[in-house]
């Protein structure tokens, strides 16, 4: 098969498109046969060698994705739930099943969390070998596109909103970086849910779309300090929950852009992890912050069966082959464009 690949950490020239062994299945794994992938910053992250859990001594070369969808081609001897011609996307979430927090059912809070493409081998290649607990069934009449591009952001932005930050019909809702994946999957649950919802771009473009998926105010934060802004829409009081992916950059404004008790819950921080935190601003405003990852298979199930009946849009905004794997992380790392960026196998084309 081909894959995307590379043998060493660094920028995009160290990624290749080319020959790679054909995978072997496990008793509990599945062969797909990919029809599209999709790209995140974790992609870009893993690339650099830059991982959440520095857990990223990986065998090279090293297959990068953690999205992707297709047909299932084979199943392990122990697999039950799917066989050969099923439509499946992939949820990359891999947990070890036995510890407690996988014993209380939520296996994102296990204690060996690992993410497939970071951790361990990716998806963007012509096959993959999954375990059949990281395969959802995909509905009939899905676009490949559309069912590769939803699992991580969608089932992400799911559990911030719903599970962690509990966001109520009515509040007041900032989500930052609206035009990615997760941002843009966010402004469309908060919607759907029924909250007020705040958006920031960094271009009028960007924000038109988020306008069209539910975003009720916009904010151009090459423009404006977002802060400030949000103080100025709500008579000075806050938004009630604040979506932050962004980090280091957006960290100390999206503290001040919250109500007295208000809540900032994050899944990443593409502009870097150590920001500055006014611990006063906490303690005095009695703010809560949560920690978020990806999703448990309830909540996939929940938002995907969402997706797939059309309640929400994973928005593409580029489709590459994948030999053309460079320019597609070069469009996620300049922050070109709205929503999701798309890798095709070659031999699909």
């Amino acid at each position: 098969m081909k894959a995307v690949q590379f043998s060493e950490h660094g920028r995009r020239d160290v990624l290749e498109y080319g020959e790679f062994p054909d995978p072997d299945i496990d008793r509990d794994e599945v062969l797909v046969d990919v029809k599209a992938a999709a790209l995140n910053h974790l992609d870009v992250f893993t690339r650099m060698g830059l991982g959440a859990l520095s857990r990223l001594d990986l065998e090279m070369p090293h297959i990068p994705g953690s999205d992707a969808a297709g047909v299932v081609e084979e199943v392990g001897e122990d697999v039950e739930r799917f066989e050969p011609g099923d439509r499946v996307a992939v949820s990359a979430g891999l947990a070890c099943g036995h510890c407690e927090h996988c014993r209380d059912g939520d296996p994102t809070m296990c204690v060996d969390f690992r993410i497939l493409g970071e951790h361990t081998r990716g998806v963007h290649s012509e096959l993959t070998a999954v375990p059949a607990e990281n395969l959802v069934p995909v509905a009939d009449g899905i676009d490949w596109e559309v069912a590769a591009a939803a699992p991580l952001v969608f089932q992400t932005a799911w559990r911030m909103l719903v599970t962690r930050a509990d966001l109520d019909p009515g509040e007041k809702i900032l989500v930052l970086g609206a035009s990615g994946g997760v941002g843009h999957a966010a402004v469309q649950i908060a919607d759907y849910i029924g909250a007020e919802v705040y958006a920031t771009a960094s271009t009028d473009e960007k924000l038109e779309y988020a306008a069209e998926l539910g975003a009720d105010h916009t904010i151009n934060y090459d423009e404006e300090n977002f802060a400030e802004a949000i103080e100025e829409a709500t008579d000075g009081r806050g938004v009630d929950v604040v979506v932050d992916h962004i980090g280091k950059a957006t960290w100390q404004d999206s503290l001040s852009s919250l109500v007295k008790g208000g809540r900032v819950v994050t899944c990443g921080a593409t502009t870097g992890r150590d920001p500055e935190t006014d611990i006063n601003a906490i303690f005095w405003n009695q703010l809560e912050i949560y920690g978020s990852t990806m999703g448990t298979p309830g909540e996939v199930d929940d938002v995907l069966d969402l997706v797939w009946e059309g309640a929400f849009e994973p928005r593409i905004r580029e489709t590459f082959p994948m030999s053309e794997i460079a320019d597609a992380h070069e469009m996620i790392e300049e922050r070109e464009g709205f929503g999701k960026v798309v890798v095709v196998p070659d031999s699909e084309l």
